[in-house]
């Protein structure tokens, strides 16, 4: 079946013990992707997915003895993505903090990404933030991913950008103009 058609039909598939029938077509076709994937990508969604087994329940990063504050930049498990949005494991600046979940932007250092938007006009959605004291590569911040996390997903702290700094005002403001 679809996924659409799971959804309508929840009721009485939960009802007639038809899971198992659920779960063996997820499993053939998590298969059938991994095989597909390159080993890179396949490697980054399994890591993806044991750390959501093993955090799926947690509250916060402090389960996790991770500690954090507006301006860190962390190690983060974005999770599964669709196509255009970041997943799996990046950077993500931290913008706020607000009942254990964090409003993030992601971070990329892949210069081959990045740098074909550099090469042409500057894109509205990729803002350059240079190299960042705790990180190896020039950086840029992907404005349209930001987004509300649970904080169990940060894996650890790397890097700092004060928040009174111009350049994390200035981040704040171009995510402002996105939304």
């Amino acid at each position: 079946m679809e996924p659409k058609e799971w959804m309508q039909n929840k009721k009485t598939v939960l009802s007639n013990g038809k899971l198992d029938m659920l779960i063996e077509q997820v499993r053939e076709e998590e298969d059938l992707l991994l095989l597909e994937m390159s080993k890179l990508e396949a490697y980054d969604y399994m890591v993806s997915k044991l750390n959501y087994l093993r955090r799926k329940n947690a509250g916060n990063c402090k389960e996790f003895n991770v500690m954090i504050r507006p301006g860190d930049i962390c190690y983060i498990d974005f999770g599964q993505a669709y196509r255009c949005e970041i997943g799996y494991l990046h950077f993500g600046l931290i913008l706020s903090i607000y009942n254990s979940k964090v409003f993030v932007v992601p971070l990329s250092g892949d210069m081959r990404k990045s740098s074909q938007y550099f090469g042409q006009a500057q894109k509205e959605h990729i803002f350059r933030i240079g190299r960042i004291p705790g990180l190896s590569k020039i950086s840029s911040v992907y404005l349209n991913d930001a987004k509300w996390l649970n904080s169990a997903r940060i894996i650890d702290v790397k890097a700092y950008i004060s928040p009174d700094s111009d350049l994390f005002k200035e981040i704040k403001r171009r995510i402002m103009e996105c939304i």
